[in-house]
């Protein structure tokens, strides 16, 4: 990797840790971690405005960017590129968003409500089906995983606690709790697809 003599002296050492993950140290992937998170969760949350969606955004920033660290070229600092990928996340989520939920006056005529077309936003029977069918097939797949990250998943995605209530469950470190989660969707990603 060049090294870019117009950096500051973080950016350089962001340049060097980044060497360090790319040859395999995975202390360099948690220190990235550390220097960045908490940029990275309140730029989320002020344009989000969701603490937890912010959270799963931050990690999904993270899990982009360490996927792709190879493709990091240092024309611009790794911060730069770490924000553009958290910024496009963001832009995502908000697009999905947005069409998901229906206008609640989508089907209302306020000028005729005799002819008003009240549409349910309730799923019907065979969506509940294919619903609780899916969550039966996603809950065997994550049995498929290591048991600590089967917990994990558990608390977080089916109890919904919190990071830290999940480290202070399991008597990890914070940063161990957001590391091994992010590890255990990678590992249940392809299973998920495998399944479309």
């Amino acid at each position: 990797m060049v090294e870019r003599s117009g950096f500051s002296v973080k950016a350089k050492k962001d340049l060097e840790i980044i060497e360090f993950a790319l040859n395999g140290e995975e202390k360099a992937y948690a220190e990235l971690l550390d220097r960045y998170q908490d940029s990275i969760y309140f730029l989320l949350l002020k344009k989000i405005g969701n603490e937890n969606d912010a959270e799963d955004l931050t990690m999904e920033t993270f899990g982009k960017a360490f996927n792709n660290l190879s493709q990091y070229t240092p024309v611009y600092a790794f911060s730069t590129w770490l924000f553009r990928i958290a910024i496009n996340n963001c832009i995502d989520f908000v697009r999905k968003r947005k069409i998901r939920p229906q206008s609640f006056d989508s089907g209302i005529d306020f000028h005729d409500p005799d002819n008003a077309n009240f549409t349910s936003l309730s799923p019907n029977p065979e969506e509940l089906v294919i619903k609780k069918e899916k969550a039966k097939e996603l809950k065997s797949m994550i049995k498929t995983l290591k048991p600590r990250y089967a917990r994990l998943i558990d608390y977080r995605y089916y109890q919904e606690l919190s990071y830290e209530e999940i480290a202070e469950t399991m008597q990890l470190p914070l940063g161990t709790v957001k590391a091994q989660l992010f590890r255990a969707r990678e590992l249940l990603a392809p299973l998920l697809k495998s399944k479309d």
